[in-house]
């Protein structure tokens, strides 16, 4: 993360190391051969976490979770005994970057994939990282696996995408990083502009694109979720909630109760990592204990829209042992 004045700059330069199916950047799709490094409280880790469940490549791509917190240097694995990630054998992510790159010099972010045989970081370029998974993993898909980005609809889930990464993934990352009044209320204003210009699009249909689920509703989700334990006031997103945006609130409640998004959602560890880590925005570190999240699993109604969330497929199976959400 860094700030150019006052504004806040998201640095995108990230290693964009394809693994595809015919392996032309040297790293061909393997079953076993690589690991996703992820963090629950993260919402661009988030995003893969999703798909992954969602096209079943549990089997074939195993997952590495990261705790809430990280330092300086880099996220760790204090969540496993001892510290250490059981198939990597290290304590940090950082270690992986520097085994692709002694002299690495950008940031160490999740998610990651990770050459298991050499023990470096294939990509970090999360926009991605799951299109791929979509895309050029598809043979190792689960029977009923949904198609995340139908190409008859990818123009039209790009410029969603665009939009709500600029305005409400990255949005509210602008407003809670802004260093000046004015640059904190241009943020304020793109990202609510957006998400009334969403709530209209989602008043009279189910999903942002086409009737079924897609990788615009996952890229809008791992930030609706965090909106009112985090956004809302650690970032200072506050003319509404999001549980006061009744559009927006019943489609997040959808999603989350659809299985493969819900059961990728640790809130106490969502909120542990923004209070904790930003210290120069909550300078004392403490985590509040709100908001109440029993309205996540109440009745949404937006199956009355119509849609069908996986298409012709059919939901993920049980969460894969050793995943689930405590």
């Amino acid at each position: 993360m860094s700030t150019q004045g006052a504004e806040y700059v998201r640095d995108q330069r990230y290693l964009t190391t394809r693994i595809t199916a015919d392996g032309r950047d040297g790293f061909p799709v393997e079953p076993g051969r690589y690991r996703l490094v992820v963090s629950r409280a993260c919402p661009w880790a988030n995003r893969s976490v999703i798909v992954r469940r969602l096209l079943g490549l549990e089997p074939v791509l195993s997952m590495g979770i990261c705790g809430p917190t990280h330092d300086e240097r880099s996220w760790t694995f204090d969540l496993d005994p001892g510290g250490r990630d059981p198939v990597l054998g290290i304590e940090r992510l950082q270690e992986a970057f520097l085994a692709r790159d002694p002299d690495y010099p950008l940031g160490i972010t999740v998610p990651a994939i990770v050459d298991v045989p050499t023990g470096q970081v294939v990509t970090n370029d999360f926009a991605q990282i799951t299109l791929d998974l979509s895309t050029e993993w598809r043979e190792h898909h689960r029977a009923g696996a949904p198609d995340l980005y139908p190409e008859g609809l990818r123009e039209e889930i790009d410029e969603i995408n665009a939009g709500v990464f600029a305005d409400v993934n990255n949005g509210v990352y602008q407003a809670g990083f802004a260093r000046s009044q004015g640059a904190y209320e241009r943020a304020y204003r793109r990202l609510f502009a957006r998400l009334d210009a969403l709530s209209e699009r989602l008043g009279t249909r189910r999903y942002l694109v086409g009737d079924t689920i897609t990788e615009a509703d996952i890229r809008l989700f791992t930030t609706l979720v965090r909106f009112d334990a985090v956004y809302h006031g650690h970032f200072k997103c506050n003319r509404t909630k999001l549980t006061e945006m009744p559009v927006l609130w019943a489609y997040a409640r959808d999603l989350y109760q659809t299985p493969g998004f819900g059961d990728t959602i640790d809130f106490a560890q969502i909120k542990e990592h923004y209070y904790v880590v930003h210290r120069d925005v909550n300078p004392t570190g403490i985590v509040p204990l709100g908001p109440d999240t029993s309205g996540w699993t109440t009745a949404h109604h937006r199956e009355e829209l119509g849609g069908r969330p996986f298409g012709e497929g059919t939901p993920p199976g049980p969460v894969a042992p050793g995943e689930a959400v405590a």
